[in-house]
């Protein structure tokens, strides 16, 4: 059997960039051959193996061959005789389809040290149009090398996959551990803008897709388009080193721009509340995880809130408070904060706009929060009478807290 290191590592080697997830792919051996040298099987639709020591997997080469439509319509062939171009051949795109042997010699039959050198994302064969995953790949490695671009006839390709149905096929889990993977990269934005281009946004995430063409008012936003405003403010979030459900959120922040009657534009008075059913409904979809849908629904509700800290009463800075249910979970406010800000930010000229609401709130929040209701347990004040009575005391310590 000859055994090679392949697909994300090699890139990575080439590029200069470290990879600790090594995958190998072995040429010329069976099942039973790996079994008798100690590897222990893990793969359930293909042969797969970990080593018996460094415990990495290694896969048996393999051919594809499409049966049905989606994810899992293959039927995959693992003998003996497929060779390492065979394998590498039903790989998605050329930078991900090279191999490396034991001396270090790189195995590049379909053109990825070219791609990489001239930065661009293209598909090895036809057979990428089998996969409708392979486009949420493609979008998530244009979020990694934001400076690479994607070949015509592979957007092309796209175009058609989507154009035949094959989106439509896309099995949730995928979608969103792709998008999820794609926020936590440098350059996230770049994920939507390209999913945008192949026309797979539209069929994934309409609401989303709906935001380009949306004008507001230009004295707030000097980039006019909202899904313009939409990606600067993603991206603003990842200045800001926000996590990824920081970033959902400020993703989301303005769905219900989407749906503001058309009479009504630029204007968007009641936005805020009209972006919560295409988050929840996104979010089912795709089986988002609660914490991430959780926070998305609060900064889109309560957004507008932040912007105006400093105009705000004492007993609406409290419902905010409420609103975000951060006496229980403090940590909610500052994730709020951040993609509040991004979003106050994310707009044409104003990146490095202050944004002293971070302020006002944090403050107004510790002087709430820091109410002591011993007085009021003393005094056996119970349900609804204790509720009004600590709100009274918040809203008094929050006006004390702004006015010095």
């Amino acid at each position: 059997m000859d055994i090679y290191l392949v697909g994300g590592s090699v890139r990575d080697e080439l590029l200069g960039q470290d990879n600790v997830d090594r995958d190998w792919v072995v040429v010329g051996a069976t099942a039973d051959e790996m079994l008798q040298q100690g590897y222990q099987p893990v793969g359930k639709d293909f042969p797969v193996f970990l080593h018996p020591e460094s415990k990495e997997e290694y896969a048996l080469a393999r051919t594809e061959r499409k049966t049905g439509k989606g994810y899992y319509g293959f039927i995959c062939n693992a003998e003996s005789s497929v060779t390492l171009e065979e394998d590498l051949m039903r790989r998605d795109l050329t930078i991900n389809a090279m191999a490396k042997t034991a001396d270090g010699v790189i195995i590049d039959p379909y053109g990825g040290q070219r791609d990489l050198k001239a930065k661009i994302l293209r598909h090895v064969s036809p057979a990428f149009a089998e996969d409708p995953v392979r486009i949420l790949r493609l979008a998530r490695f244009a979020a990694r090398y934001p400076d690479f671009s994607v070949a015509p006839e592979t957007m092309a390709l796209m175009h058609s996959m989507v154009s035949a149905g094959e989106v439509d096929n896309l099995v949730p889990e995928r979608v969103w551990q792709e998008t999820e993977r794609a926020l936590a990269e440098h350059n996230p934005q770049q994920f939507f803008i390209i999913l945008r281009e192949s026309g797979a946004l539209e069929k994934i995430f309409p609401a989303l897709n709906r935001l380009w063409g949306v004008p507001q008012k230009i004295e707030y936003h000097p980039e006019v388009d909202t899904g313009v405003h939409t990606m600067m403010a993603l991206q603003q979030a990842v200045v800001y080193g926000a996590t990824t459900d920081v970033r959902f959120a400020t993703l989301c922040h303005d769905l219900g721009k989407g749906l503001t009657p058309e009479q009504n534009l630029p204007s968007h008075k009641g936005h805020e509340e009209r972006g919560v059913k295409p988050i929840q409904e996104w979010c089912k979809q795709y089986r988002v995880p609660n914490h991430y849908r959780d926070l998305a629904v609060k900064v889109a509700r309560w957004h507008l809130h932040a912007h105006r800290a400093a105009e705000l009463r004492p007993d609406t800075i409290l419902k905010l408070f409420k609103g975000l249910d951060a006496f229980r979970n403090p940590a909610v406010l500052e994730k709020y904060l951040l993609a509040c800000k991004a979003d106050a930010t994310g707009r044409l000229g104003l990146n490095d706009k202050p944004y002293p609401q971070v302020a006002i709130l944090r403050k107004a929040f510790l002087a709430a929060d820091n109410v002591s209701t011993q007085e009021l347990q003393a005094e056996g004040l119970q349900g609804a009478e204790f509720g009004a009575a600590i709100d009274n005391l918040r809203v008094a310590a929050i006006k004390i807290a702004l006015q010095r």
